[in-house]
């Protein structure tokens, strides 16, 4: 009952902000994605793509808000905004002549009904996996938020199979709707390109960040950009900050920092990382507190199945026990560990200590990786928000190293 009530406030919200600024949405195209994992890397592309081919575009992502040529600060909590940010952002877009805006849209935003009014004429699924069931409640609940961004696009970009394990009933549910007017599909096919064999180079590694490159690649041809300067573009995409962002060491060892904080993402980027290891890896992680509780021991277990090292730490347990997470997590890293030579395993809760840890046991080699903050610039604990800079903490372990 409350949260129908709350829903039915942020609607009211969306319509009043929609009259208040004139409807935006309507004189822009809006491009929207959503996804479980990989929706802020393909905001960048597209907004990337988009950019290179001299288009006027502006976005927002959990990382970055840009609207014409200026940055804002990026102080929401909400990968999407409140539907009066959202909306006034909208505006500046178009009274600054733009064609294009990307938006990163959640789950929640979808079902609290955020981007009410928008009418988007690009929606794009990355893939759907195992989060946020402590809001959802079911899968099947989940994947229905996420759908509703196709189901009221006039294009539909989604992968040729989105689906999870253990969840038949997504073979059930269908994105078909009337008021689509196209249907594109990607994926890969044994690491190859399937989407309409096109042929692409990316900087960017791991077969999920090819996806992640088909996602944004279908967008820009939906939108009529040529194949040469899409295929041009895209080796000048670097990335986006905090995820697979290496730090610079000055060391034999490497230190990567991404936001990883699924099963889902951390089984691509384990998977990704641990071929280029030469010596150990060095695994610093930890679980967000007041959200789905039931991924912590999957999260476990795929870390013990690749990590050398694991390293549990503190990461936005708010008003949680942080010890009560580690435990969970612990849980799925004892399963997985029975069946295989078990690791060095530490309990660390303050992060500090946990990467200065990492950055003493580091040897020549060997590769850290911090994963769940990612470009975070704060970390919660208990109810407070204290400044957070991953990098810099890494930064500063390391001079701290060097000065012992």
């Amino acid at each position: 009952m409350l949260r129908t009530f709350k829903n039915f406030a942020h609607l009211l919200n969306a319509v009043l902000a929609n009259v208040y600024f004139g409807f935006p949405g309507r004189k822009i195209t809006v491009i929207g994605v959503t996804g479980t994992d990989g929706k802020t890397t393909t905001v960048h592309l597209i907004y990337h793509l988009l950019k290179q081919a001299d288009k006027k575009v502006s976005m927002i992502s959990t990382v970055q808000i840009r609207v014409g040529n200026t940055q804002h600060a990026r102080g929401l909590h909400a990968t999407t905004p409140s539907p009066w940010i959202l909306q006034k952002m909208l505006r500046q877009s178009v009274n600054q002549g733009d064609e294009y805006f990307v938006l990163e849209v959640t789950s929640h935003g979808l079902d609290q009904h955020r981007v009410w009014g928008i009418p988007f004429t690009v929606g794009v699924l990355t893939n759907v996996t195992h989060e946020h069931l402590d809001y959802h409640q079911t899968m099947e609940q989940y994947v229905r938020s996420k759908l509703k961004l196709l189901q009221q696009s006039r294009i539909a970009i989604f992968p040729h199979q989105f689906q999870i394990s253990h969840f038949k009933f997504l073979n059930k549910l269908s994105i078909t709707n009337n008021q689509l007017r196209k249907q594109i599909t990607f994926g890969l096919k044994k690491g190859n390109v399937t989407l309409q064999n096109f042929p692409f180079s990316t900087s960017l590694a791991g077969d999920y960040n090819k996806l992640n490159c088909l996602a944004a690649i279908s967008v820009a041809q939906a939108l009529k950009i040529s194949h040469v300067t899409i295929r041009s573009a895209l080796p000048s995409f670097t990335g986006v900050r905090g995820r697979m962002e290496e730090v610079n060491t000055g060391k034999g060892f490497r230190v990567i920092i991404d936001y990883a904080h699924t099963p889902y993402a951390f089984e691509n980027v384990l998977k990704t990382l641990k071929p280029t290891v030469k010596g150990r890896l060095i695994h610093v992680f930890g679980a967000c507190g007041g959200r789905d509780r039931s991924k912590r021991p999957l999260m476990g277990e795929i870390a013990a199945r690749y990590d050398d090292v694991i390293i549990l730490t503190e990461e936005d347990y708010g008003t949680e026990n942080v010890t009560d997470i580690i435990r969970q997590l612990e849980d799925g890293i004892n399963h997985q560990s029975s069946t295989i030579n078990h690791q060095l395993l530490l309990i660390i809760p303050d992060r500090s200590e946990a990467i200065g840890k990492a950055v003493t046991l580091a040897k020549n080699g060997d590769l850290i990786l911090l994963t769940g903050i990612g470009h975070q610039r704060f970390m919660t604990r208990g109810r407070e928000e204290v400044p957070w800079d991953e990098k810099k903490e890494v930064e500063r372990s390391i001079k701290q190293m060097n000065e012992q």
